[in-house]
């Protein structure tokens, strides 16, 4: 399929600026892919719509605060470092994007804070991309005090308001547990502590697995032959409990329910010859786009995503292109919220 076949106009006011005060309030667009059918209900309503012994499989990755602010040595001009993954420990070297890019060449160096820390650029990766050297003498513990200390909240560029407080708390999920993510695992945010009790309750079983979200889900696509475009890799883990929780489902015929895009790609990335879940660990670039066979997963749920992206492709192939497309229309007819902070969808 070709990129332009994913475009269509998304109003500006749709996109959510903050999240809802009560998450699992958030609307929930419920679409039937067999019968090519929509409900509008609310989040919370998943309650009734699973039973006992289906599985949510979540991702326990945690977001660090990956957005920073320095100064360029000399000049003093400021320079926003995205922390994208760390590549070498011992060495404290790390994948960032710099913005201005064209002000930042390899040898300069980068102040944050009050001299806090320094950064040496070692390397030129892509247009935006730098690989760069933190020079810091403390232990790990007093490293990642400092960039919890001097980065915020790394919130997409579409939320237009300045970063809250708020947002360190809104901008993670109930199962945060693994430091990795500069991306939240936006479906999961409305599963609330509250909703989550209750859900357990019921006899309803969560799988956690781990894949720590970059940018490669949000990074446009500027090919047209989208066999061509390349998603940046993620590290994710899959362990032997969390296989056997989902493998007992499927083998039960009880439903298995990706909460959200990161999670369908790590699954997809660990599937036995079988269609049932591998334990592993690696690094997945997987680009799920249509035509594609799904393995594991018998519903999906996902919020509504921006038109040319990756995630709004996923869903396109979760469903087909044609019915998706109708689903969007809908959903923006009846103005429901977008983006990580907006409402969700989810597909059976």
């Amino acid at each position: 399929m070709k990129l332009s076949q994913f475009k269509f106009e998304l109003p500006e006011e749709l996109i959510a600026q903050e999240p809802l005060k009560t998450r699992h309030e958030s609307r929930l667009l419920v679409v039937n892919r067999k019968e090519k059918t929509i409900e509008h209900k609310m989040f919370h309503d998943v309650l009734d719509i699973f039973d006992e012994d289906d599985t949510f499989v979540v991702n326990n990755t945690k977001v660090f605060t990956a957005r920073m602010y320095g100064q360029k040595e000399k000049t003093g001009a400021q320079i926003e470092v995205f922390l994208l993954r760390e590549l070498n420990h011992d060495f404290r070297l790390w994948d960032v994007l710099v913005d201005p890019a064209r002000k930042i060449r390899v040898g300069n160096k980068l102040y944050f804070g009050d001299d806090d820390l320094v950064a040496e650029v070692v390397d030129n990766t892509t247009s935006r991309g730098r690989t760069i050297r933190f020079l810091f003498d403390g232990d790990d513990e007093a490293f990642g005090r400092v960039i919890k200390k001097l980065g915020e909240t790394p919130i997409p560029k579409y939320i237009t308001r300045p970063v809250k407080q708020e947002d360190e708390l809104w901008y993670q999920s109930q199962f945060a547990k693994h430091v990795g993510a500069v991306a939240a695992p936006a479906a999961q945010l409305h599963l609330t502590r509250e909703l989550l009790m209750r859900l357990d309750i019921k006899g309803i079983k969560f799988a956690e697995i781990t894949l720590h979200l970059g940018l490669g889900a949000f990074r446009e696509v500027e090919v047209e032959d989208l066999t061509k475009h390349k998603m940046d890799s993620e590290f994710y883990s899959i362990d032997q409990t969390a296989c056997d929780i989902v493998n007992e489902s499927i083998e039960k015929r009880r439903r298995v329910v990706a909460v959200g895009g990161s999670v369908m790609r790590a699954m997809e990335s660990s599937v036995s010859s079988t269609k049932t879940l591998n334990p592993g660990a690696g690094w997945s670039d997987k680009f799920i786009f249509p035509p594609h066979d799904f393995s594991v997963a018998n519903a999906f749920i996902t919020n509504l995503h921006q038109p040319e992206s990756p995630l709004y492709m996923m869903a396109c192939a979760y469903t087909s292109h044609e019915f998706m497309t109708h689903v969007y229309q809908e959903a923006i007819k009846e103005k429901y919220r977008f983006l990580c902070y907006g409402d969700a969808m989810l597909i059976m």
